[in-house]
Parts: structure tokens; sequence; C-alpha cells
């Protein structure tokens, strides 16, 4: 089992950045992705960024060019670096990390982009 603990998020103004941290604990040794989706109000989740375990990365059209995913593969951690944001990005983000195909979730952190 895996537990992800995010940390970051709240309120800004458009125009401004945000970091959010994840923390992976468990039988963590196994993740080889990790990443953030996000979910809008009354909008499906949706992915934001993606880093496996060798250093690929994945980005939402969305986001590209404006948010950068990194991680500490040996601890398990995985951030993403919001600039530049948006309305639009306001949003609950979610840590999820894959294991053996199965996919686990954190409890998610609020965005809220507004001035």
């Amino acid at each position: 089992q895996v537990q992800l603990v995010e940390s970051g998020g709240g309120l800004v103004q458009p125009g401004g950045s945000v970091r959010l941290s994840c923390a992976a604990s468990g039988s963590i040794f196994s993740i080889y992705e990790m990443g953030w989706h996000r979910q809008a109000p009354g909008k499906q989740r949706e992915l934001v960024a993606s880093i496996t375990s060798g250093g690929a990365i994945i980005y939402a059209d969305s986001v590209k060019g404006r948010f950068t995913i990194s991680g500490d593969n040996a601890k398990k951690r995985v951030y993403l670096q919001m600039n530049s944001l948006k309305p639009e990005d306001t949003a609950v983000y979610y840590c999820n990390a894959n294991q053996g195909g199965l996919r686990f979730w954190g409890q998610g952190t609020q965005v809220t982009v507004s001035s």
C-alpha cells in the first residue's frame, strides 16, 4: 500500500506562482511513475503532468511552458512548480503514484487562481 501526502496550494493571483509537493510512504519501492492530476468543479479529473522513475515527463498541452514537474526518485517525492497561473488552473490538484498497474491517490490540495 502507498500513502501520498500533498502540500502547497492555496489562493494565488493570476500570473502568480505556486509549488506543490507530494511525498509517498509505505510500500514505495516499486513505484515507477508519479504525477499530478487536477479536477475543476463540474469537470472530469485530468492529467497535468507525470514523471517516470527513468525521468520521462509528460505535460498536458494546457500547462506546457508554465508548469514544471520534478521528482526525487530515491525518496519517491514529486513536485509541481506552477508559474503564470490562470483562473482556469483553479482546481483540486491530486498527487498520484503508479505501482504495478495500481494507481494511488493523495487527498488533494486546492489551488485557486483569483484576483
